[in-house]
């Protein structure tokens, strides 16, 4: 088994190894001991709650599931619960130091299957000496579970459980230990020969090692397009050669190669392709020399390779090379795969993991590399990722998108080999997975698709001005919105200097013909210059202070062509203070005359979505300026929430509870919306937990005309807005998305300082979708 290490090399050279024992021995003991605790899905908080979770309310899915077997995944988490199933003969190349020791290991797998695929997890260590017993323990698992992975059995009695399970169970088995493995190496291997410009079909392969891995690494070698007569193996005793009987057995019988070659080195003469799953030091420099030219070496020994990267490129620079480890480039490891293959298998309610599926996570894993890394990837890791390459084969564990891409394409070749017993639609399951990343990206995802497909419909690219055109993040932020069709973005800035940062970040192909100004050399700053002073000559502007504007402040020049129809919108704020951004827009386009500018956030978690006002802007409001802005909140909230919105108007006090001018402001603004727009579910002056909790309101105030919790908070003033949503955002665990700008006549949106890229993307995103809303 390959899990996540948990150090890079720094750490390695700097603290050694005794750092990372203390550090690991003090992960697992540290609070409560170990990795992993159980939860409850459902809430259990009073009578009524153990009335339906337990007796008498149990008998009724106890009933429907004997009268129905298959209702079992309707009723429990049969289709999410996986059991690792070990029993300590073969654990992570400790050898075989039996169940209890290996325990530490499958509770880690435990972790991997819920942090990457959220499939809930139970490691189940055997005292099993036999590969019937395994077999029997397993068999009366099958119940319990809805897919068992076999982890850390020594080899071959690994492949006969694995067999002999396949064949009698009804729910998928899967030993990662072999495929794996076998899996990501040859989404690897794919890339490799890519990059090398190799047909797979000629390439003279060398394998060593003959375990569980090595065997179905060989396998699925041959899958992919190796041929048989062109793939060695070898294990301890040399080359598995036709007709050889010392230490051999059925499964290396499979990979007899009619070859006259008798050892590794021997082996490795003009191979393109070795494949290491075996020991350190089983590789020399001299075997490296003696291989052809680009060749591509996978010393993934664990933890120590067969040969070390620095050794390898001290004889050839030419080399592509993986290994099991984090601290080198292409680590190839089973974490791209298995959280996902089970998680495309349990959703589809398969029977088993077949070829097909296990082809399906190879060319998805493969595929998904040459695809632009995302920056919240890139950030954690401490090397720079340039992208697909001879150091980029494959992606990396933290990629949320394996999960978007790996299980579809199981789940897919599944329901076409006839094993899923259900049926789904693969573009809503992507959906559905996305809500198991997290809230954000499932909202940003379906956002982002929407503004999409309303851009192929009309026809019309919407241009968006971004007046930061010299920063490398707005660069790598433009190109990504634009390749993706969601707007065209217009870069402000000196030109050579814009010209010269994409060429550095390589960028050039992907911003090709993209719209550059500069407002020192554009013909339009004359008339800008003189449209600002009109709008601003009484505000003590000057004609010379109106044009250094224009050419000086880029966001000037961003908010005349807004105002005047040049572009649509504009974003910006990375790399400038909240007001010195915002001014220019209020200066030159403005706010609408019946609205309040205001600042909204739009605040996830995993099962919810809140929005609360103001964040931003009106440090004091008035009554009639808060029920304005819980107007213009709850119809941004419309657009974007699943359910109804509910606005509460927050308060110290509930319904007149405490007599103060600021809770009667309140109340009052609470009256105002209801006379202005009957159809707003509102109510107010209340604290905040009452407006959160139905349960609570009822209880104590039937009266209110809130049908269930609040989802739009409107806050009295800026400054417990501004708390309080930092607060949800720190400490409650909230994503957070803002701040949105409500009121300005045109679409304009204020980023955070410091804003990654995908941040970036998602504002801008918003943004467009403001413009085709009309918000």
């Amino acid at each position: 088994m390959m899990v996540v290490p948990m150090t890079s090399s720094w750490y390695l050279e700097e603290e050694g190894h005794m750092g990372l024992k203390e550090d690991a021995l003090n992960y697992h003991s540290r609070g409560r001991k170990g990795k992993i605790e159980t939860g409850i899905t459902k809430e259990c908080k009073n009578q009524k709650d153990i009335t339906l979770a337990y007796s008498p309310g149990v008998a009724e899915p106890c009933k429907e599931i004997a009268r129905d077997p298959s209702l079992v995944y309707e009723y429990t988490a049969k289709g999410n619960l996986v059991a690792v199933v070990t029993n300590g003969t073969a654990v992570l190349g400790l050898g075989a130091i039996g169940p209890l020791a290996g325990k530490p290991v499958m509770e880690g797998k435990a972790v991997l299957f819920k942090v990457f695929a959220d499939i809930d997890c139970y490691d189940i260590e055997l005292n099993a000496k036999t590969p019937e017993e395994i077999i029997s323990a397993c068999r009366m698992l099958e119940p319990t579970f809805g897919g068992i992975n076999l982890e850390d059995i020594k080899a071959p009695e690994c492949f006969e459980v694995e067999e002999k399970l396949r064949e009698e169970l009804d729910i998928p088995v899967f030993h990662d230990d072999q495929h794996g493995t076998a899996i990501v190496s040859a989404a690897a291997l794919l890339n490799a020969c890519e990059i090398t410009k190799r047909k797979i079909s000629e390439i003279k392969c060398v394998l060593n090692g003959a375990g569980a891995a090595a065997i179905a690494c060989a396998q699925m070698y041959l899958n992919i397009g190796v041929k048989r007569e062109n793939l060695i193996l070898c294990d301890s005793k040399g080359v598995v050669y036709k007709g050889r009987i010392e230490g051999m057995n059925k499964y290396k019988e499979r990979f007899e190669n009619d070859t006259k070659k008798r050892t590794l080195a021997e082996a490795l003469e003009n191979a393109d392709f070795f494949c290491g799953l075996s020991v350190a030091g089983a590789v020399t420099k001299e075997m490296v020399k003696s291989m052809a030219k680009n060749p591509i070496i996978f010393a993934m020994a664990n933890p120590d390779p067969e040969i070390t990267p620095k050794d390898i490129m001290e004889v050839r620079n030419d080399a592509i090379i993986a290994t099991g480890r984090s601290d080198y480039p292409n680590q190839v490891n089973n974490v791209l795969g298995y959280p996902y293959i089970f998680r495309g298998a349990l959703d589809v309610l398969s029977r088993r993991i077949n070829e097909e599926m296990k082809m399906a996570a190879v060319q998805a894993i493969a595929a998904l590399a040459k695809e632009d890394i995302p920056e919240s990837v890139t950030k954690s890791y401490d090397a720079n990722l340039s992208g697909f390459g001879r150091e980029y084969l494959i992606p990396k564990p933290f990629d949320p998108r394996l999960l978007l891409r790996v299980a579809p394409a199981v789940a897919k070749a599944a329901m076409e080999t006839n094993v899923a017993r259900k049926k789904i639609d693969i573009e809503q399951y992507v959906d559905h997975l996305e809500s198991r990343l997290g809230v954000l990206q499932s909202v940003t995802r379906k956002i982002k698709r929407n503004v999409i497909v309303a851009n192929r419909s009309s026809g019309k690219k919407i241009r968006v001005v971004l007046p930061e055109g010299t920063s490398p993040k707005i660069l790598k932020a433009a190109e990504i919105v634009r390749s993706e069709g969601i707007c065209e973005p217009i870069l402000i800035g000196s030109i050579p200097k814009i010209n010269e940062l994409i060429k550095e970040n390589k960028l050039e192909k992907q911003l090709s013909g993209i719209h550059i100004i500069d407002p020192t050399e554009d013909k339009r700053s004359d008339k800008y210059s003189s449209l600002l002073l009109e709008k601003r000559a009484r505000k003590g502007l000057t004609r010379m202070g109106a044009y250094e504007l224009i050419t000086g402040d880029h966001h000037y020049f961003a908010s005349m062509m807004v105002n005047l129809g040049e572009a649509e919108a504009f974003c910006s704020g990375v790399h400038h203070n909240y007001g010195d951004t915002l001014r220019p827009a209020l200066h030159v386009i403005g706010t609408q005359p019946d609205k309040v500018l205001a600042g909204i956030y739009m605040l996830l978690w995993k099962e919810k979505s809140i929005f609360i006002a103001d964040t931003t802007v009106n440090i004091q409001s008035n009554a009639e300026q808060l029920a304005q802005i819980a107007i213009q909140t709850h119809d941004i909230a419309k657009i974007y929430l699943k359910e109804q919105p509910r606005v509460a108007m927050l308060s110290f006090s509930n319904f007149g509870s405490a007599k103060h001018p600021e809770s009667e402001k309140v109340c009052k603004a609470t009256g105002i919306v209801k006379k202005l727009r009957p159809d707003i579910e509102i109510d107010g002056e209340m604290q905040a937990d009452f407006a959160l909790s139905s349960e609570l309101l009822e209880r104590s105030y039937g009266f209110s005309t809130l049908k269930g919790p609040a989802n739009v908070l409107i806050f009295p003033d800026l400054t417990s807005g501004n708390i309080a949503y930092k607060i949800l955002g720190k400490l409650g665990g909230a994503t957070t998305i803002g701040p949105i700008l409500t009121g300005m006549k045109k679409p304009v949106n204020v980023l955070a300082r410091n804003s990654d890229i995908d941040e970036i993307v998602n504002l801008i995103t918003f943004t467009v979708h403001h413009v085709q809303n009309g918000v």
